[in-house]
């Protein structure tokens, strides 16, 4: 799908070489985007090439995905948003607007309860705030076993199965090709201490009532994996969130109905501008 049109820089943070595409002027509001799991940041093309004319565009690689090579022996959401920081301190940014897609959700809700002064404003895609219950945290592990028997063949089958709308299945062979190829190329290691993190994570649901920034929250129709239902528990926990909730997609709703999806960022980021300008 992707014809790699945007540089691909590194940068070294806590021992990672952190692979990141750096799109638009330096003085410009920055925006943040981090994928979802096991991904890596090409999959926010559609929105770079969008937003790189007014906004100052970041999406990079999570620890261990993509091109950032890492340890990823002892990894937990926290270390993640960690990273987050660590990657805007090397670039000298103290603030950004954050949209985070399912993991990037995680990571984006982790870092704004850590230090809510560095995030402008949230847009939480197909995400969720609850920790896995004990049925998904067993799936996990049971997942893992798989993988560590027998490769990434069948849980990358099973995976695109569940990660994208029917439709989206038929008609977007190259977002799916990406998203296939993307898993494949991820680290065992990876992929295996990544849900390992995942199910070890904490719910956040209990101190959503903390945030007062922006909030938009995204969710395909379709989605399997974090529900239309999830997401209105979680905005109804945000006070001043808009829920907005995208038709013929699944789980990854910014490229299954990229066109639905931008239009929803564009009219929340003019929205935060008019909110921010000085008087």
């Amino acid at each position: 799908m992707t014809d790699l049109k945007f540089e691909e820089k590194d940068i070294l943070i806590n021992g990672i070489n952190v692979s990141y595409i750096d799109e638009g002027e330096a003085d410009d509001t920055v925006i943040i985007f981090i994928h979802g799991f096991p991904f890596d940041k090409w999959t926010w093309e559609n929105q770079i090439s969008l937003l790189k004319e007014q906004y100052r565009v970041i999406a990079y690689d999570v620890r261990g995905h993509g091109h950032s090579i890492a340890d990823t022996s002892q990894m937990s959401v926290s270390q993640l948003a960690d990273d987050l920081f660590s990657l805007m301190d090397a670039l000298v940014i103290d603030s950004a607007i954050v949209c985070g897609l399912s993991m990037g959700g995680y990571i984006a809700l982790n870092a704004i309860l850590a230090d809510p002064a560095r995030i402008k404003a949230l847009v939480l895609c197909d995400t969720q705030c609850a920790a896995d219950s004990d049925q998904v945290r067993k799936r996990r592990m049971d997942t893992i076993a798989v993988i560590q028997k027998k490769g990434l063949a069948l849980y990358t089958k099973d995976s695109i199965q569940k990660l994208f709308c029917g439709n989206s299945l038929v008609q977007l062979k190259p977002e799916v090709s990406l998203i296939r190829q993307t898993i494949l190329r991820t680290p065992v290691t990876t992929i295996v201490n990544t849900l390992k993190a995942l199910a070890d994570r904490k719910e956040t649901c209990s101190e959503l009532n903390r945030i007062d920034v922006p909030v938009m929250i995204l969710v395909g129709e379709s989605d399997q994996i974090t529900s239309p239902v999830v997401a209105q528990k979680m905005s109804a926990l945000i006070t001043g969130s808009v829920l907005h909730v995208i038709e013929r997609a699944g789980h990854l709703s910014n490229l299954e109905n990229s066109n639905t999806f931008n239009i929803h960022m564009r009219k929340f980021l003019a929205t935060i501008e008019q909110t921010t300008k000085p008087l």
